[in-house]
């Protein structure tokens, strides 16, 4: 008989005293071949999950699966998971007869446009989606990995908090998340974007990344629901009128974006990510443009009415100097008296901050202060020059204001321009009156070029204010009190308002025209594209509250 005959025999002979006996042979252990069709059905059944019926209710609430999620948000094919094989380990509560692979998010990293992007994606299939010891653990080794690998990560969220059966074992899980977003934050760019519900706790690691994204209908946050709302406050409220999109995009400022569908909003995720860099030790990503850099603004010059008291949308000015027109406005629902969005000029990214006199005549009040201050800083950490459009008439006066903080809420934006270091050019449009003025990202302030228009007006107040102050008593004494105070503001007008008062002071560079403007801010954005501020020695600053 030959070896390999010997070997196919499944019994063998085995002396055991005078007799021999016949014994079974052992089955050959499966070879690493025959594993693969294991491993595929054990890959398959992860993700397609413990219930199939789950996948159809999700979808029939126009809600994606996690993994459908993630295919539109990186790009084809990218997609690399990790842990999908991951269990819990969680006892009592029925919790041991459960025990589903991925145990409710999917980890792992892909691209968007072809660069690396970290991504995890809440399974609202398994357990809700809810937060028990190894999906926190999961959560915090992705996370690991991209401060590691110095790439963006977005989560997708669609949870219903910590998993109440492992008690304070899933809030610990929260308070690891929030610890690696703080320690991540201005490192590199954190997405939110909420899919789903996202109650009590949960809601707060949102609230500490970059951007948070949310879709109509489907997607709430809230630290007490309704029910909690009515109990305690006797409120009645629904679920999106508590803690909507619309509510948080508008009214309360935690949402940036909001969206009718998961698919457009995705799209947007990717489009914001287009303008960040992986990372704060990277420069943004550059972009070609065929809008020459050169190109002239003549629609600007009819653009802006002379008189300093009328409307009009700044937004044009935008579209008139970045390139081919597109730019992506953040928070455009909340504060719209200022306008805070990403552009490029010249393929390179921007970020402008801009007074918006088609809402409340542009003034800065609290809302508006925190919004571009938050702006600010952000780009500020990741190395995107800040161009301030300024037409301002000042600070919105009233009791309220007053009494709500606008002065430390003013000074988060003033912090926020003064500890700013990479290039920031202030262009003034029209008006720039009293501290406003300053806080807009003055010379005086740090910033590196001061450009104007020729009918610019930089005052301590309009005319008419600063004459009824200076000359009051004269005015009251006359006997024509009308002529004279019209006498006084023209006067006031003509010797501290006219367009070059300031630069031939120094606090504007030049006063330029308007149908040069796209060329000029490239110019100097070319020139500081080298700038490198050094940052004094401290532990951290102590910002307004």
């Amino acid at each position: 008989m030959h070896a390999h005959e010997q070997a196919a025999t499944d019994v063998r002979h085995i002396p055991s005293g005078p007799n021999l006996m016949l014994v079974a042979e052992p089955p050959a252990p499966p070879t690493p071949r025959d594993r693969l069709g294991e491993l595929a059905e054990i890959k398959a059944a992860a993700r397609q999950g413990p219930d199939p019926a789950a996948t159809l209710r999700q979808h029939s609430k126009g809600k994606l699966t996690a993994h459908e999620r993630i295919a539109l948000l990186l790009d084809e094919g990218s997609f690399t998971e990790v842990e999908a094989l991951r269990r819990h380990r969680a006892t009592g509560f029925g919790l041991e007869g459960r025990r589903p692979y991925s145990d409710g998010v999917v980890t792992g990293w892909g691209t968007v446009h072809g660069r690396t992007v970290f991504v995890y994606a809440h399974d609202f299939r398994i357990f809700g989606g809810a937060l028990g010891e190894a999906h926190a653990e999961k959560i915090h080794k992705l996370m690991d990995m991209a401060v590691a690998a110095g790439a963006p990560l977005v989560s997708l969220n669609d949870g219903a908090g910590a998993r109440i059966q492992e008690g304070v074992t899933a809030l610990a899980g929260y308070g690891g998340i929030f610890q690696r977003n703080t320690r991540a934050s201005g490192v590199i760019p954190q997405i939110s974007v909420m899919l789903g519900p996202c109650a009590g706790g949960a809601a707060y690691s949102p609230a500490l990344t970059d951007f948070v994204f949310m879709v109509r209908d489907t997607a709430q946050m809230f630290v007490t629901g309704p029910d909690v709302v009515q109990a305690v406050t006797g409120e009645e409220i629904t679920h999106n009128g508590l803690g909507g999109a619309d509510v948080h995009a508008s009214a309360s400022g935690v949402a940036h974006f909001a969206y009718d569908d998961e698919a457009s909003c995705l799209e947007d995720v990717r489009y914001l990510l287009s303008f960040l860099p992986a990372n704060n030790r990277e420069a943004p990503p550059t972009t070609p443009t065929a809008d020459p850099p050169d190109r002239r603004n003549d629609r600007l010059l009819d653009v802006i009415p002379a008189e300093a008291n009328r409307a009009y949308d700044v937004r044009t000015v935008i579209e008139e100097i970045v390139d081919d027109t597109e730019y992506f406005e953040v928070h455009e629902a909340w504060a719209p008296n200022i306008v805070c969005a990403f552009a490029r000029m010249g393929g390179r990214p921007v970020g402008i901050v801009a007074n918006q006199p088609a809402h409340l005549a542009g003034v800065l009040d609290i809302q508006a202060s925190e919004k571009a201050a938050r702006f600010v800083q952000c780009c500020d950490a990741f190395n995107i020059p800040l161009i301030s459009l300024v037409d301002v008439p000042g600070f919105l006066p009233g009791v309220d204001q007053e009494h709500q903080g606008i002065i430390r809420h003013g000074a988060k934006l003033l912090y926020a321009y003064c500890n700013a270091g990479v290039p920031r050019v202030q262009l003034i449009m029209r008006k720039a009156y009293g501290g406003a003025y300053i806080v807009m990202d003055s010379r005086s302030i740090g910033a590196d070029l001061s450009l104007a228009w020729p009918g610019n007006e930089i005052a301590v107040m309009g005319a008419e204010g600063a004459a009824n102050v200076i000359f009051r008593r004269e005015i009251a004494a006359a006997d024509d009190p009308q002529a004279v105070r019209e006498q006084r503001i023209k006067e006031y007008r003509e010797e501290l308002m006219h367009p070059y008062y300031a630069a031939e002071r120094g606090l504007v560079d030049d006063v330029i025209d308007p149908r040069e403007t796209r060329s000029v801010l490239i110019r100097a954005l070319e020139m500081l594209h080298t700038k490198h501020a050094e940052a004094p020695a401290r532990k951290h600053g102590n910002q307004p509250q």
